[in-house]
């Protein structure tokens, strides 16, 4: 299965592409897209959503994991992210692809085994669970692959469950 990990923003849109194969999670790659400051929000989210397809197209992810936005006293900040987030959202879906949301605190939790990590930490543990020599640069795009093992490990539980529940 390849799971494609988005973290939104409007300035800078994360992604990160694993496949999976039982509980082995393979590096694909990794990246951003960027917006300049100067172009007006209605072109950021366009461009967001025509580079986030045609990523989408030439990668064939099975799924797609959002990063759900982190709301702060900044509302301002919070709606742009919630924007970026939509726009995710539709790309992925209009692929065809399901989708499933995480919080900042459940990736960060399954990824580094506390809630409240900082992004360095989670930083050094998707190098250290996808066996990388360093992180993929921007750290958008180390977010985004955190939300992709982040939905591996949510399957992985899902499947245990099922399987226990079922006998």
């Amino acid at each position: 299965m390849r799971i494609i990990g988005i973290d939104p923003g409007t300035r800078c849109l994360g992604y990160g592409i694993i496949d999976t194969s039982g509980s082995e999670a393979v590096y694909v790659s990794a990246g951003a897209v960027t917006c300049s400051d100067k172009l007006p929000m209605t072109g950021r989210l366009v461009r967001l959503y025509a580079e986030l397809s045609r990523i989408i197209a030439e990668t064939r992810p099975d799924c797609a994991a959002v990063e759900t936005p982190f709301f702060s006293e900044n509302a301002r900040s919070a709606l742009a992210v919630g924007k970026a987030q939509a726009v995710a959202i539709l790309a992925a879906a209009n692929a065809g692809l399901p989708v499933f949301e995480y919080p900042p605190a459940k990736i960060k939790a399954h990824i580094s085994g506390f809630g409240a990590s900082d992004k360095d930490q989670v930083s050094r543990m998707v190098v250290l669970q996808l066996g990388l020599s360093q992180a993929p640069s921007p750290a958008d795009a180390s977010d985004a692959l955190a939300c992709a093992l982040c939905h591996l490990q949510e399957m992985q539980t899902s499947a245990v469950i099922n399987r226990n529940s079922n006998p």
